[in-house]
């Protein structure tokens, strides 16, 4: 039986044109499919094992660095003279995070207490917390400030109160006494007599009321109604607005609660989110793309008119009273405490900062707080947030410790908190985000190119099968004729015999 190749050319030119078509139908779907995928993945939903896991549990790796500046010349301070600081450190903690009192509500919001714990890690550090190191004493000078408007002999009763439990303006303690509290008759005395004035009524310490503690009760968004909203911040504590600010602007709770955000962002997305610890929120700005060992991602970098003071940046003034550019005023959410954060070592702060103080050295590299941010998903892969502790010092006349101190802002300590997807978690974030839509991406264009060239070689070998065809008829056609002129020729031969 013999086979009509123009008709089989014809036929894989029929399946060629549907290839196309489906390539083409992919192009535009795919993207559709990978959205809605990337959409069932986000919203916080149990029935998400992978995403809800990674939000609730977050197993990425978590460290927090401190590091503390250790006052050199402590008497010469009392005298008027310059402060000189020597940064001792990282001392490194795991910190591990874990929400609990998980409850869901009928308008898509989810509430829940996210408890953090932290644990020394000495292979990590530079040293134990057994180190010794010296720095302001917060009780002492701190409280000098807070009370320099009242009735001089009052002020003169502070002093004395200051004397009886030796407390001095400079503290001399271990790294993990600092941390996480030590034992202070003063401290007994204010928690008996003067309760609510301190920030613990235990041991005394820069992180003592952190650890085994929750950041308050956080109501959030499931996206499960507007994937644009997930994550974003209900309510905290019951409240969706602040009031350690002066003006509304100031007290607003804005963005996440800074683990994640909203997917598919792009350059023009800010990253805004609310921190418990700094009493406010705060918004992060796009700087540049990058790779993260295979993974597209957007670093997003702190402006400088973040802790810009109200002069500086008009919004701002409802942070204040305020300084120079570069700290933030936490009194208000601090027991009134004249506490001010910054970034480390004053780093993209007014430079005058930087002469009150000698051995402080900013560097972005070491000291800017970033965000790399997978955009399409709105999942951190790599965050270093760095911040500055300091305290406001002066000279108070009838508290004798504070000496002759010149009006200072003095940094205490820096500490960083990081992490980064990588593991298991990082293979299947590779796998299902780029992976996955890059396979999808060439089968698109796969299935057009094999199309088109399916198409192609059929239309050629049909117009070849068609010309030989028609050469195969010509050629049968001439025998024939030679053959009939040939036997009549005898038959006339006969007739004219």
């Amino acid at each position: 039986m013999r086979i009509d190749k123009s008709k089989v050319a014809i036929g894989f030119m029929v399946i060629g044109a549907l290839t196309v078509v489906f390539g083409v139908v992919l192009l535009f779907v795919g993207p559709t499919v990978m959205k809605e995928k990337i959409i069932e993945n986000t919203v916080i939903d149990p029935k998400n094992e992978m995403s809800y896991t990674m939000w609730k549990d977050i197993p990425v790796p978590f460290f927090m660095s401190v590091y503390f500046f250790n006052v050199l010349n402590p008497q010469e301070i009392l005298k008027g003279e310059k402060p000189m600081v020597e940064q001792r450190g990282p001392y490194v903690y795991r910190k591990r995070c874990q929400k609990d009192n998980i409850t869901f509500h009928p308008n898509n919001t989810v509430s829940y207490r996210e408890y953090r714990q932290y644990y020394f890690e000495p292979s990590m550090s530079a040293g134990s917390e057994s180190d010794v190191v010296t720095i302001p004493n917060m009780l002492v000078l701190g409280a000098a400030v807070m009370m320099e408007n009242l009735p001089y002999a009052v002020r003169l009763m502070i002093s004395a109160t200051f004397k009886t439990f030796k407390e001095g303006p400079f503290l001399t303690k271990t790294v993990g006494e600092l941390m996480w509290g030590y034992d202070s008759g003063l401290v007994d005395f204010l928690n008996k007599y003067l309760p609510g004035m301190l920030p613990s009524t235990g041991k005394f310490g820069l992180f003592a009321e952190f650890n085994n503690s929750n950041t308050g009760l956080f109501t959030i968004f499931t996206g499960q109604d507007d994937i644009r909203k997930v994550h974003r911040v209900d309510s905290w504590n019951g409240l969706t607005e602040l009031s350690y600010w002066r003006t509304p602007q100031c007290n607003m709770i804005n963005g996440t609660a800074g683990q994640m955000w909203p997917p598919f962002m792009t350059k023009e997305t800010t990253l805004p989110f609310y921190s418990p610890d700094a009493c406010r929120s705060m918004e992060l700005v796009y700087q540049r793309p990058g790779v993260m060992k295979g993974i597209p991602l957007y670093r997003y970098v702190a402006p400088k008119t973040l802790f810009a003071n109200g002069t500086d940046y008009a919004p701002n003034e409802g942070f204040c009273p305020c300084r120079q550019s570069g700290l933030l005023n936490v009194s208000s959410c601090r027991h009134n405490s004249p506490v001010f954060i910054s970034h480390p070592h004053f780093y993209n702060a007014d430079p005058v900062l930087l002469d009150y103080v000698q051995g402080l050295s900013p560097n972005e590299d070491k000291h800017g707080l970033f965000i790399d941010i997978h955009p399409q998903t709105g999942v951190p892969l790599n965050v270093s947030i760095r911040l500055q502790l300091n305290l406001y010092m002066k000279r108070v006349s009838g508290i004798t410790e504070t000496g002759k101190i010149s009006e200072v802002v003095m940094p205490m300590i820096w500490f960083e908190e990081s992490g980064y997807i990588d593991g298991p978690i990082l293979t299947t974030f590779h796998t299902n985000l780029v992976v996955l839509p890059a396979v999808m991406e060439y089968m698109q264009y796969g299935f057009i190119a094999l199309g088109l060239a399916t198409i192609l070689i059929a239309a050629l070998v049909h117009h070849r099968a068609k010309r030989n065809n028609r050469e195969g008829e010509t050629t049968t056609s001439h025998p024939t004729t030679s053959t009939s002129t040939g036997e009549r020729a005898p038959l006339l031969q006969d007739e004219t015999d």
